[in-house]
């Protein structure tokens, strides 16, 4: 890969935060403008409608799978759901079906699409050991990693987690 094609291509954290970032931009520039029809208080009101909308749709960034896969791989030891004996093997493929499913549902709790997640299980998990059962918890834990970034970068409980 060029330099130059490197760095034109934004990944990881940087990418989720300049896709929000762009997102509540655009989102406030229209909603303003749409506000601006109705005076300087529906353009106050349109730009905080727009910024909402804006960061949702921010919302959907990718995650850099090289940068999650190599987190996870230096943390997964210290999560309390990990079985003494068990191997990064076991849980890397749950930790890659999380962050997967937050990229597809961007605008969902895990909980909300934790059953279609487990009927997947049977087709992603590789070679990993784990049952759902199991395996869901490391699929929680990266969902999370990438939804609490997202919303670090968005004023707001823009997960809709109460924090």
């Amino acid at each position: 890969m060029s330099a130059d094609s490197k760095d034109s291509k934004a990944t990881g954290t940087s990418a989720v935060v300049g896709g929000v970032a762009g997102g509540v931009t655009g989102g406030i520039a229209a909603g303003a403008a749409i506000g601006g029809m109705t005076g300087p208080v529906g353009a106050v009101v349109g730009a905080a409608v727009g910024a909402v909308a804006g960061a949702l749709a921010g919302k959907a960034a990718k995650a850099d799978p090289a940068v999650e896969n190599e987190y996870w791989r230096d943390n997964y030891s210290s999560r309390p759901y990990v079985t003494p004996g068990s191997t990064y093997d076991d849980y890397g493929p749950a930790y890659s079906h999380g962050v997967n499913a937050y990229e597809r549902y961007p605008e969902r709790s895990f909980d909300d699409v934790e059953h279609e997640l487990s009927k997947d299980w049977g087709t992603t998990r590789g070679s990993s050991k784990l049952e759902w059962e199991h395996a869901k918890h490391a699929s929680r834990d990266a969902w999370e990693r990438l939804s609490d970034r997202v919303e670090s970068a968005v004023p707001g409980d823009s997960d809709r987690d109460g924090r």
